[in-house]
């Protein structure tokens, strides 16, 4: 027993890291690992990651440019060849004008996200951010000191939120929104109609921006990628994220980019070249080579996620109290698993959370999935189909069985 007077230590560790939480997925995949390495038969569907491999073109690129001796500091953006190549990229896909100077390369698309936010807000400005969302946006907001409202889509909508829920919630201390489309975690992707009545909304209230992620743009199953800053009126204070770790299996390489005016821009290589500096001067190389190479490679990935997303929709809905809309793009499904709560487990514990429902399928079921917590919507859980096909069968086999002992 320590003496009665002893005064327990304060932790060194700053308000902002003692505030923020740990990713989930990162979470989940390390529970999963820990479980491999026991020696249990996992199947992991935590990880946002392709299972396919680099295509050959932009390792043979990687491997040309180690010979020709890029083994340097590359310029804080990026180098100039892969900022043009982007720029090319947007006219090509996406029909907007970005000259190199707009470009801000960065060590994943995560980095690119995290500097516009940290270049954009203040303390206590609000960061609307549409939900579900990815992750991390809630804990970048949070390393702002900002403060983020959460706008939730409805599951009839696609968990889509609509423009008359942006317009009320919009205040004078809004900065910034934040979402993705296709989205992670749900896979909704917003129409050209949808988004226009966004940016109308924006038009309306100059002092407010836009971050807009578009890492799945190339994983799209429903025809057209809308960009928001297509849209002239609010073109200059949209900020769009892109990367090639979804679109050309490029996750291990890190490489991200955003598009913005030009003082954004700049703000956000000040931030970089503060923390990072310029990103992995082969990765690069790599980059340019997947963008010059165009897009089939990614074409026929997505074919792939469309015929596995095909085939586990057709099992979920075979799982009594699953309620799952059909994802139009990245490579996720997303069910509502409320009817859950309030059962009890074959050793005597009661689920009442999505993260309940999440060990236990670890656990009894070995299939690794992440919470709708993490996401903003503790009612969902969220299951990858970024696996083979073998694998997916299994592991809703293994969660319909286990479902059904509760």
């Amino acid at each position: 027993m320590p003496d009665s007077g002893t005064i327990a230590p304060v932790s060194p560790l700053s308000n902002r890291l003692l505030a923020m939480n740990e990713s989930a997925t990162i979470a989940m995949a390390k529970k999963s690992r820990e479980l491999m390495a026991k020696g249990f038969d996992v199947i992991n569907l935590s990880f946002g990651e392709p299972d396919f491999q680099t295509p050959q073109y932009i390792k043979d690129a990687a491997k040309q440019a180690l010979d020709d001796g890029y083994t340097f500091y590359t310029p804080v953006p990026g180098i100039p060849e892969l900022r043009q190549a982007i720029c090319d990229k947007f006219k090509r896909d996406n029909q907007l004008e970005y000259l190199p100077n707009q470009i801000v390369v960065s060590t994943g698309a995560k980095q690119a996200l995290a500097n516009a936010v940290m270049s954009l807000v203040n303390p206590g400005d609000e960061v609307i951010v549409f939900s579900p969302y990815w992750v991390s946006y809630e804990e970048m907001v949070k390393l702002a000191e900002g403060t983020t409202v959460t706008l939730a889509g409805s599951l009839e909508n696609d968990y889509k939120v609509t423009a008359a829920q942006l317009e009320a919630a919009i205040t004078e201390r809004t900065k910034l929104i934040m979402y993705s489309s296709p989205c992670n975690p749900t896979g909704s992707v917003f129409t050209r109609e949808e988004l226009g009545a966004i940016a109308a909304v924006l038009a309306r209230h100059p002092q407010v921006y836009a971050l807009a992620d578009e890492i799945y743009e190339y994983i799209n199953f429903v025809g057209e990628h809308v960009s928001l800053a297509q849209f002239p009126e609010v073109k200059d204070r949209v900020i769009t994220v892109n990367g090639f770790s979804k679109g050309y299996a490029m996750t291990g390489w890190r490489l991200g980019y955003l598009a913005a005016r030009q003082d954004i821009a700049s703000a956000c290589e000040k931030m970089q070249s503060q923390i990072t500096s310029g990103t992995c001067s082969i990765t690069q190389r790599a980059g340019l080579a997947a963008l010059r190479g165009g897009r089939s490679s990614a074409d026929e990935m997505v074919e792939a996620y469309r015929r596995r997303r095909d085939l586990v929709l057709e099992i979920v809905r075979d799982i009594p109290g699953f309620k799952t809309p059909t994802p139009s793009g990245a490579f996720y499904i997303f069910p509502e698993v409320s009817a859950y709560f309030g059962r009890t487990t074959p050793d005597g514990s009661t689920i009442n959370t999505s993260m309940d429902l999440a060990m236990y399928l670890l656990n009894d079921a070995l299939v690794s999935a992440v919470s709708g917590e993490a996401f903003g919507a503790p009612d969902c859980m969220r299951f990858s189909t970024a696996a083979a096909d073998d694998k997916l069968v299994e592991a809703f086999r293994r969660v319909k069985v286990s479902l059904a002992k509760l």
